[in-house]
């Protein structure tokens, strides 16, 4: 062959094959079978049809190219720290792309930061089941902006601990129609909420703080000091903690004061993070910024950690959404690459890999929907729940177990998904490198995995009731399977074991999270799917390693109920 016969058209050596398509243009929620079943279970057949028409319209809006395509945008085009202008001003803005106020848009349209609060009549007996459901949606296409919504939502309860803030405040955190605008919340149809708690010095132990509080006369105090974390610091308000004289208060600290002045907060840098690129987290002082009570003065952490009991039910529906969307990515692909003469879904090792995954994506949907319905079940401003007692103290265990355990299993989640994908599952242009950096936050965030083994102790700790709520909630799958029976036959030793000795602490939270997960399959999965979780998990000889599934169990269906399309 000359060199005249040489084709010089690139289109001859770079015709693309045996690629998968990306995923998008579906219904996250009609297509997620595990979901749709925990919110039925969660809300009772009353309520299931109207649930199911509102999530429908979620799943489907997030499925669109045009959100998938603003969650790579604003995690792409980062915030962008301002903090003088022009003139030499001081300023402390953050600058974001139009997709993330795009973004905020819809989730504050939805209700995700205070509907349970603002509406629980059209919401149902079950307002925090119906907005869980809606946030693990969102989570699966953009984590990030979930920051400030989720303070926003779990800030309710603790301002109504002052009635002026709430009287002024409240009313603009309910509102649907998101105002990025920089200006004193009256001027504003809605608001946001954020939080700082760590500094330098104390991480987790914030009673090392050493922000202090001094009195102003009012109700109002002037706040000198820092914070080494401050979540999202472009919203109206934060609650913070500092030392004043009767001990460290939670405070309300608005970025615009009353009088339109800008509150003295300077932001000194935005962090630079593994993840959650699209949400600004920064380092602040605080010289002389004014802020008012939450509470009585020495009650701060009390205060604060009513707060942290829905964040970290943020922490464990977030990751759980986050394990649907790399599994969802995962089979769409293996459902079109061919190696070796087959589907990748229908290579055998893969085939298990698969199931596996699908079955902790379940279990952990199963556990964090659960959650929420405690929520609805033990709140004074929502919920129908009759069983009140039974409800709170459950959800004191549900609470740290599911944070722990969900948490702890994402990062071992996302890689085991990206690995499906091989060297497309690595690269930025993907949506797996995104959900792989953002699952250690979750963990992390609002109490990393020793606090949350620590709280289930101290919940035990609270009297015979706790195990005896424990012990309920197990029931309905109790005689029906063996080794599910022979779990949970050792779980009262172990519970009284670890109450004596704190080192156990981290596996006993995850085996009582493994033990209420697979009660909760027994109960709105199909047999196969239970059956698989429990001779997998609980049968003594899990391999942890995803992919080592017994051959009993029944991969092609667990596969099929998970597939996204």
């Amino acid at each position: 062959m000359n060199q005249s016969q040489i084709p010089h058209s690139s289109s001859a050596t770079h015709e693309v094959l045996n690629q998968s398509t990306p995923l998008s243009g579906y219904n996250l929620y009609t297509t997620n079978r595990a979901l749709r079943d925990a919110v039925a279970f969660n809300s009772g057949a009353a309520h299931a049809a109207s649930l199911n028409t509102f999530l429908g319209e979620v799943g489907a809006e997030l499925g669109t190219a045009a959100m998938i395509e603003s969650a790579r945008l604003a995690n792409q085009c980062t915030p962008r720290l301002v903090t003088h202008d022009a003139a030499g001003r001081r300023v402390d803005q953050v600058e974001f792309h139009p997709a993330y106020h795009s973004l905020m848009r819809a989730a504050l349209k939805w209700g995700l930061h205070t509907g349970p609060w603002s509406e629980p009549l059209e919401g149902g007996p079950v307002p925090h089941v119906k907005r869980a459901a809606a946030f693990m949606l969102f989570t699966e296409i953009e984590a990030s902006t979930l920051c400030p919504v989720s303070m926003t939502y779990a800030v309710v309860p603790a301002l109504k601990r002052n009635a002026r803030i709430a009287a002024e405040w409240l009313p603009k955190l309910y509102g649907r129609e998101y105002d990025a605008r920089f200006i004193a919340a009256g001027g504003k149809s809605a608001v946001t909420m954020g939080m700082g708690m760590t500094e330098k010095q104390g991480g987790s132990d914030v009673r090392a703080n050493t922000t202090a509080a001094v009195p102003l006369g009012g109700g109002a105090y002037a706040i000198t000091g820092h914070k080494w974390f401050m979540s999202a610091p472009m919203c109206d308000a934060f609650l913070i903690l500092a030392q004043a004289p009767g001990g460290l208060t939670c405070f309300f600290l608005p970025r615009i004061l009353p009088d339109g002045s800008v509150n003295a907060i300077r932001i000194e840098r935005l962090k630079d993070k593994l993840g959650n690129k699209a949400n600004a987290s920064s380092e602040v002082e605080f010289s002389g910024a004014h802020a008012w009570a939450v509470g009585d003065e020495g009650r701060g952490v009390p205060v604060i950690l009513e707060m942290g009991t829905l964040t970290r039910l943020d922490c464990a529906l977030g990751t759980a959404g986050l394990m649907r969307q790399a599994l969802a990515q995962a089979l769409h692909h293996c459902a079109q690459r061919q190696a070796f003469g087959k589907l990748l879904k229908h290579q055998p090792v893969m085939r298990n890999v698969l199931a596996d995954l699908a079955l902790e994506s379940e279990a952990a949907t199963a556990l964090a929907m659960r959650l929420a319905r405690a929520v609805d079940g033990s709140s004074s401003d929502g919920g129908g729940n009759s069983n009140t007692s039974f409800e709170q103290v459950i959800r004191r265990v549900l609470t740290p177990i599911a944070k722990f355990w969900i948490c702890k299993r994402g990062s071992h989640f996302a890689q085991e998904a990206m690995e499906c994908l091989g060297g497309n599952g690595y690269v930025e242009e993907g949506v797996l490198a995104r959900l792989y950096r953002e699952m250690p936050l979750n963990s992390i965030w609002e109490g990393a995995g020793n606090i949350m083994a620590l709280d289930l102790l101290r919940a035990l700790r609270q009297g015979p009731e706790v195990s005896a709520a424990l012990d309920a909630e197990l029931a309905p799958a109790k005689g029906a399977n063996p080794h599910f029976d022979r779990f949970i036959a050792r779980l009262p030793q172990r519970l009284e074991d670890a109450a004596a000795q704190e080192s156990s602490a981290r596996r006993l939270a995850q085996d009582v999270a493994l033990a209420v997960q697979a009660a909760l399959l027994k109960q709105h999965a199909p047999d196969f799917v239970f059956d698989a979780f429990c001779a997998s998990r609980l049968a003594g000889d899990w391999g942890y390693a995803f992919g080592t599934l017994p051959a009993s169990c029944d991969v092609e269906r667990i596969i099929e109920r998970a597939m996204p399309v």
